[in-house]
């Protein structure tokens, strides 16, 4: 099977794809391959863009992108070449157009919007979880956003009531505000604090592999699905929500309500993280699902 990734730039985007093209290959035998948009405007530059980087490549069977500035570019590509077309998020062109289209249930809170739909909790991503033997204990902390602001004191607080047992590892974002990460080097008992600059790529997927436990803060939504995928049990540090509303939140509301994950409050009153009630595997489940339709 050859796959085509229609990517654009933005790393967020190209996880998911990447994540479901290996969970594809985890099944059967495929060749991947990327076609960049990056730094393309308009839907003519972007299609241009795409039939000039993907000359030369094995005919696809499946196209895949993320993003709206992939859709015109997938379609395109797909029709040209007789290829299932597969957008990741609810596109912004009509559902129809796509022969299957992978979102979140968030996006479509009245439930399932056609038979081309694969509803999925959370965006898709690379991690798989590991084997037996899970004793890494991780913290993930993000920082203020559109839907989230930032109490530092409030976060360290809370950081060493869920840490007071020692042995955690403790990474930031590029959205955590400056000198965060030296206080709670400087705070923390038994927390060992590094820095994203200096953490390698896959840093995390394989941290989140080997967890035992998990604290994520609220903001850092791709991260909690990415928490749950690793089959983790996982805590969430609430930080002030900007927005009363939003699909995202709901989402994540529906995972403490569902017992996926443990809100503090909740853990302050057992001491204990819930088990989640399965693991998270969905780039895997929907890879089987789109095979089974091919």
């Amino acid at each position: 099977m050859v796959l085509w990734l229609i990517v654009d730039g933005k790393p967020g985007h190209e996880n998911q794809s990447v994540g479901l093209a290996e969970a594809i290959g985890r099944r059967v035998e495929c060749g991947v391959h990327r076609v960049s948009l990056a730094g393309r405007r308009g839907v003519v530059g972007r299609v241009r863009a795409a039939v000039a980087g993907s000359a030369g490549l094995p005919t696809p069977d499946v196209v895949i992108g993320a993003g709206h500035a992939t859709h015109g570019a997938i379609l395109w590509l797909a029709r040209k070449h007789g290829a299932r077309s597969v957008v990741l998020m609810k596109p912004s062109l009509p559902l129809a157009w796509f022969d299957v289209v992978i979102a979140p249930e968030h996006d479509f809170p009245a439930g399932r919007a056609g038979g081309n739909v694969i509803l999925t909790k959370g965006a898709l991503n690379r991690v798989t979880a590991g084997g037996g033997g899970r004793r890494g204990k991780l913290i993930l902390i993000g920082g203020p956003s559109k839907t989230h602001g930032w109490d530092g004191e409030q976060m360290l607080g809370m950081l060493a009531k869920a840490t007071d047992r020692g042995g955690w590892e403790l990474t930031d974002s590029r959205r955590t505000p400056a000198g965060f990460l030296d206080e709670a080097a400087g705070t923390l008992v038994g927390v060992e604090c590094i820095s994203h600059e200096d953490t390698p790529d896959g840093w995390v997927p394989e941290k989140l592999a080997a967890a035992k436990e998990v604290w994520v803060t609220e903001d850092s939504v791709s991260m909690v699905y990415e928490a749950l995928a690793g089959g983790a049990k996982v805590g969430l540090l609430p930080v002030p929500r900007l927005k009363k509303h939003s699909r995202v939140l709901a989402g994540v509301d529906r995972l403490v309500a569902e017992g996926f994950v443990t809100a503090f409050a909740d853990w302050e009153e057992t001491q204990r993280l819930r088990e989640p009630p399965e693991v998270l595997a969905e780039a895997d489940r929907c890879a089987g699902e789109l095979l089974a339709r091919a």
